[in-house]
């Protein structure tokens, strides 16, 4: 079992930046490849961005390659996911995740997930 806790959200002006951190709990983090994803209300969940448990690969959504930047550091069991120039439409909740597969290709292969933390960009 992995809980999973992410912080770092908030509002912040069109062009700004914020760096969203998930905190990983109760297995061996470095174990699994992390991946944020995002809801907006009445919208389907979509991917973001996910690494690999060493964090040797990465892979990003189109609309924010070259904008967002996913990390981790595993000896402090989290994932960080830097976002820069932010624009009114990454406005939505955040959400932490974690697979057991090392390239996971669906949102149904991560295991596990948290709670989210909200993003709002304001224009």
């Amino acid at each position: 079992q992995v809980q999973l806790v992410e912080s770092g959200g908030g509002l912040v002006q069109t062009g700004g930046s914020l760096r969203l951190s998930c905190a990983a709990s109760g297995s061996t983090f470095s174990f699994y490849t992390m991946g944020w994803f995002r809801q907006a209300p009445g919208k389907e969940r979509e991917f973001v961005a996910r690494i690999t448990w060493s964090g040797e690969t990465t892979y990003y959504q189109a609309s924010v390659k070259g904008r967002f930047t996913i990390s981790r550091d595993n000896p402090k069991n989290t994932v960080y996911l830097q976002m820069n120039s932010l624009r009114p439409e990454d406005t939505t909740v955040y959400y932490c995740s974690a697979a057991r597969r090392r390239i996971p290709t669906t949102e149904a292969e991560y295991d596990y997930w948290g709670q989210g933390t909200q993003v709002t960009v304001s224009s």
